[in-house]
């Protein structure tokens, strides 16, 4: 059998404990070609720049439609 704790562990004390982990939001800067935001050193998803040069190709959104083929 493991370890178990002897006493429970209050809900203030756990409380304690998790306030020092302080999750924080990535910081966002902005696309010097779309102007959009994006997150600091990686490239842009949507026009697929990097420091003023182009790395990827942008994804192209397609509507899909139905259709009445009866």
């Amino acid at each position: 059998m493991g370890a178990l704790p002897k006493k429970r562990i209050s809900t203030a004390r756990q409380g304690k404990r998790r306030a020092s982990k302080g999750y924080l939001m990535p910081n966002l800067t902005v696309c010097q070609n779309c102007k959009t935001p994006i997150t600091a050193h990686t490239a842009c998803p949507n026009c697929g720049t990097y420091k003023g040069r182009t790395v990827t190709t942008p994804k192209v959104k397609t509507k899909v439609t139905k259709s009445d083929n009866k």
